[in-house]
């Protein structure tokens, strides 16, 4: 990571904490657009809890259809903060400097908006407090505990925690230096001082956050396998629909959770970089990178699902066999499948082999979209052609379309994400300002005798 010019703390300081200093007119605009988006989604589904669950598109026999697939789509996306910030501070790679908070902040919305979904998708949330808790004692009615439906709010709940945790805990050198530009005796002067917990700068203070953090990313890194391995349970574990009991699931969505986490962060990062002129932190050398990370995760996705489509035929069961035809034959299947398969990797994977689309961030953005595009397919592919195929009913005349009561939800979640992550820009830099100094200091190089090596040497 050579190639940027060299920064001082002061023009750090100044070019990361303008998103906070400064009230830009298209930013407060953006923020109104996507609020009115998301008011739309709370009034779809206020509508929804007063009409019932009817209104949407949801019927025998496909009981799940854009709420989940959506709720899998985003607990995916929250795998980014992982990914880029604990594995790849663990190996010290230092590109990831410029991405990592955006990846952590992105994961903790993520998983919040991801929790809705179930809620939504029961027609009825507050009734979901007596599936998840014992009552009726009278009777002996008790939740299921080896139902994957149990443990995985469990699971999710304690990745939110540990991610709220891990970004704090990343946050606090930053929280100072918002302190320290602020005017003494102003409200946002006393927050800080506040939030940044007496925070100055000390070596033993600096020897505990760092030691933190690694801590952190060591422990994460199971909760981070376990989530949407528990996820894939929900899948399974359910013997009664086709295409769905698969052992290959756990790691399959696993990494296509990392596939499609990494390509949002990309997404991400190219527009701070616009938004707040960010171009002297977010460099092509970051996409080159990143581009290089996604050949590799979608590689591996790919092998997967050829693995996992294979296995549902070498079996030779009637039932499993349906289903892919299904899937692969019958209008608008088809067109689906192969759409999500085009986007999800030959498409992207095509237009990553070149450098210089690696290295473009506006063709980086559209080869990301690409992939959330395909993999959002993809949750929908195995959700719904399976339980279209469970049984048949002599009544039944379709197998599931999405009501405009569901579309509007799904796309207020997309716009909830998005204003959250504008609006906490307002709050703290979503470029890590300590990080930024520490990588240069690390660049800088001395010359040693014959040999040129960095100034600062660390102990692995």
């Amino acid at each position: 990571m050579q190639e940027g010019r060299s920064l001082t703390d002061r023009e750090i300081n100044r070019g990361l904490l303008n998103s906070l200093l400064e009230n830009r007119l298209r930013y407060w605009g953006l923020v109104l657009v996507l609020a009115i988006i998301v008011l739309g989604a709370m009034g779809a589904a206020g509508y929804m809890f007063n009409r019932g669950i009817g209104v949407t598109g949801l019927n025998r026999p496909v009981m799940w259809g854009f709420f989940i697939t959506n709720f899998v789509f985003w607990i995916g996306i929250s795998h980014a903060g992982v990914m880029l910030s604990a594995i790849l501070r663990l190996s010290k790679a230092e590109w990831r400097r410029p991405a990592t908070r955006a990846a952590e902040v992105l994961t903790v919305f993520s998983l919040m908006t991801a929790m809705l979904m179930p809620l939504i998708h029961a027609g009825r949330p507050w009734r979901v407090f007596y599936w998840v808790f014992p009552y009726d004692v009278a009777r002996g009615v008790y939740p299921n505990v080896r139902s994957a439906l149990i443990w995985d709010p469990s699971a999710v709940f304690t990745y939110l925690v540990s991610s709220i945790l891990f970004v704090y805990v990343a946050l606090l050198p930053d929280l100072a230096v918002v302190r320290d530009q602020s005017e003494p005796g102003s409200i946002r002067r006393k927050v800080y001082s506040v939030a940044c917990l007496g925070w100055r700068g000390n070596p033993r203070q600096w020897k505990l956050q760092v030691i933190a953090g690694i801590l952190l990313s060591a422990l994460i890194l199971p909760v981070f396998v376990s989530v949407h391995s528990i996820v894939s349970f929900d899948f399974s574990m359910v013997l009664a629909v086709k295409s769905w009991h698969s052992t290959i699931f756990p790691p399959y969505f696993v990494i296509g959770a990392v596939h499609s986490g990494v390509a949002a962060v990309v997404i991400t990062l190219a527009l701070l970089r616009w938004g707040f002129g960010w171009q002297d932190y977010i460099r092509a050398e970051h996409f080159d990178a990143l581009g290089r990370l996604l050949i590799v995760v979608a590689t591996g996705w790919f092998f997967f699902f050829v693995i996992e489509f294979l296995f549902g035929l070498y079996g030779l069961e009637g039932d499993e066999i349906a289903v892919k035809s299904f899937l692969t034959s019958q209008a608008p299947w088809n067109w689906l499948f192969l759409t999500f398969v085009g986007t999800t990797y030959f498409i992207p994977v095509g237009m990553w082999l070149f450098k210089g689309i690696r290295r473009n961030a506006f063709w980086m953005v559209v080869a990301c979209i690409s992939v959330n595009i395909g993999m959002w397919l993809e949750r929908f592919l195995i959700i719904v052609p399976g339980l279209a195929q469970k049984q048949t009913f002599s009544q039944v005349w379709y197998t599931y379309a999405p009501s405009p009561v569901e579309i509007t939800i799904i796309c207020g979640t997309f716009a909830l994400v998005a204003m959250l992550m504008l609006l906490f820009a307002k709050v703290v830099p979503l470029i890590p300002i300590y990080d930024i100094k520490e990588g240069e200091i690390l660049k800088t190089e001395i010359q040693i005798g014959r040999r040129t090596v960095p100034a600062v040497i660390r102990e692995d």
